[in-house]
């Protein structure tokens, strides 16, 4: 053990990465640590989503921006294929991939990851330790050395079994690979950068989440306030429209119609502001920010027009079409909105089946989810966030 590390050294680097499992914050310092242990010239810290080849997490020390967006963007794919088809030949996750000893020299030379982000930083040989591995995830330490270090030899590997239980230990128990967590944190950081407010609901009112904006608005009582951690509007009557609405919605939302959307009262905006219900029952939202969040309720400064200008203007809307959009945004069903026109209730249909093929959505609540997203500006205080998820075209 000593002619791996000196015992001090040993006991120095371990008790760093134990200061990250109370400090998640110093990740970032033990990983540069660990490479200048290992003699490494790059580290990442990765969580793996191999259904959908992204990195939950990634954090990394010594890599170039642009190649380790390069690395995020284009070549999860091949990192994930290459670790999990070794993983699952193996009887236990203690054991440590390098790269050039598993992987055959005429496959690096073919690989595209290899050719596009390691190479140009000159990094000739990686090796993996694996923190935890599911069906659906893996995490791990990549190590890379830089050709002027050399190759892995049996020295950084036998000092990575030394550490591997240290290092599982303190991600276990810092959190820092909790999925849960970090979609939550990226939610509601790209909750946070809208400048209208969003509230997530449960079907009785009760909000299990709110971003900045509608924080704001309940601090100052206006246009909605928090009754003992209830959504409330301004008077009573707007109240229960409000809670009535975010009910149908959590229960049944083929029958919310008109009802998604609530007038707010003494608000002083002109025009008057309108809370706008969305149910989340069938939606990505919930399952990424708030298991029990099953409305989500904009309180926006944009007007109903605007917002159908915006999604008429994108997609290239008739006049017939936006004229349809922007009564159906406004709050009332299709059927009133014949009326109004003065239209068929058949030709409406028509206009909503062919607003639906160009914008790619299927159900009037995707539609009012879609206006909203087309007309809510970010703060320019806000961090930058991940975008909400966009309505994806049928095939």
């Amino acid at each position: 053990m000593d002619e791996i590390l000196p015992p001090r050294r040993l006991s120095e680097l371990i008790g760093a990465i134990y200061d990250c499992a109370l400090d998640p914050g110093g990740w970032e310092t033990a990983l540069a640590d660990i490479a200048d242990t290992f003699e490494c010239s790059v580290v990442s810290l990765t969580l793996n989503d191999v259904h959908r080849n992204r990195f939950l997490l990634n954090k990394a020390v010594g890599w170039e921006p642009a190649l380790l967006r390069l690395k995020s963007e284009r070549h999860v794919a091949e990192i994930n294929a290459r670790l999990t088809e070794w993983l699952a030949l193996q009887s236990s996750i203690d054991e440590l991939f390098v790269t050039s000893v598993h992987l055959s020299q005429d496959y690096i030379r073919q690989s595209l990851y290899v050719e596009e982000c390691l190479k140009p930083q000159g990094i000739v040989d990686i090796m993996h330790m694996f923190l935890r591995y599911t069906h659906s995830q893996f995490s791990e330490i990549g190590l890379g050395r830089h050709a002027r270090q050399g190759v892995i030899t049996e020295r950084e590997v036998e000092l990575g079994r030394l550490l591997l239980p240290h290092l599982r230990k303190a991600v276990t128990i810092s959190g820092i690979l909790d999925a849960q967590a970090i979609e939550l944190g990226q939610m509601a950081q790209a909750l946070d950068a809208l400048v209208c407010g969003v509230v997530l609901t449960d079907e009785r009112g009760s909000i299990v989440h709110a971003n900045r904006s509608a924080e704001r608005m309940m601090r100052e009582g206006n246009p909605i306030r928090s009754a003992r951690n209830v959504l409330a509007a301004g008077t009573p009557a707007a109240s229960r429209e409000l809670r009535s609405a975010i009910s149908l919605a959590a229960r049944d939302t083929t029958q919310l119609g008109q009802r998604s959307a609530v007038r707010l009262p003494d608000s002083g905006a002109s025009p008057p502001l309108y809370a706008h219900v969305l149910p989340l029952t069938a939606g990505r939202i919930r399952t990424r920010l708030h298991p029990q969040a099953l409305a989500a309720v904009f309180i926006g400064g944009t007007s109903d027009q605007g917002r159908a200008e915006l999604l008429a203007g994108a997609f290239d809307l008739t006049s017939a079409e936006g004229r349809v959009l922007e009564s159906l945004v406004a709050g009332h069903s299709l059927a009133e909105t014949a009326r109004h026109l003065g239209i068929a209730p058949s030709t409406a249909k028509t206009h909503l089946d062919h607003i639906f093929a160009k914008t790619g959505v299927s159900r009037q609540t995707e539609l009012i989810r879609l206006a909203m997203r087309m007309a809510l500006p970010v703060d320019a205080d806000a961090p930058a966030a991940m975008p909400p998820p966009r309505a994806e075209r049928p095939d």
